[in-house]
């Protein structure tokens, strides 16, 4: 069955262009076409089309009309169709859930191509500018990362280092010195650091910031009572 496509730009040639282009190729079919973000969103609710190709710079809201598209209608996966390199921008919208970012320099091949790898569950973005989105976002996170270590306590890196070994709290109070009560009021301010429910969110958020046992000579499997 065809890839049913929805196109929206604000440059009447362009679109006549993208819709000529893609209209000749067997496994896709255009379901609609508009101009900006108001059409873009009466797209996604009266056709539902499988891949939602639209521009970030055309008239009305186009990142809270993706926001509004993410939301309510999970059958349809976006791709950015874009001049805008802005690596901010593109972790932006690529945060929000959008599927593909291909910018406008590339060839029709590339975005059908995208519109396949969209299509299939998977996320396409240029080739070369892909490269710079990763490690701008690798970057980030790692700065995430140090900024969260800097927040932890001595006594929280302490605690998370036992909880990584699979000690109880009330075998980590006894190796601290301290009451079991104290080590559950550490572990809800460590929950809500690291953004986590349980011990066991707490323990791999630990491990995703690189915090690791340091206590030599001790069984560091983990295990939760």
């Amino acid at each position: 069955m065809p890839i049913s496509v929805a196109f929206v730009d604000d440059h009447p040639i362009l679109l006549e262009g993208l819709v000529s282009i893609y209209s000749g190729k067997d496994d896709l079919f255009i379901s609609a076409q508009g101009e900006n973000a108001v059409d873009a969103l009466r797209i996604a609710e009266e056709h539902r089309p499988d891949v939602l190709v639209l521009d970030l710079n055309m008239p009305g809201d186009a990142i809270a009309a993706i926001e509004v598209i993410i939301r309510n209608y999970h059958s349809t996966r976006i791709i950015v169709f874009t001049a805008a390199s802005n690596i901010d921008t593109a972790i932006r919208v690529l945060d929000l859930g959008v599927n593909g970012y291909v910018l406008k320099g590339s060839t029709a091949r590339d975005l059908h191509e995208a519109i396949r790898i969209v299509h299939s569950g998977n996320t396409f973005i240029t080739p070369g500018f892909a490269t710079k989105v990763i490690l701008s976002m690798k970057a980030a996170e790692m700065r995430r990362k140090t900024q969260v270590q800097k927040q932890l306590s001595a006594r929280e890196e302490q605690i998370v280092r036992y909880l990584m070994m699979g000690k109880t709290n009330r075998e980590i109070a006894r190796m601290l010195d301290i009451s079991e009560k104290t080590v559950k009021h550490y572990m809800t301010l460590l929950m809500q650091k690291l953004d986590a429910r349980n011990r066991l969110e707490v323990v791999l958020a630990a491990q995703k910031l690189d915090v690791s046992p340091e206590f030599a000579g001790v069984d560091a499997s983990v295990r939760f009572n």
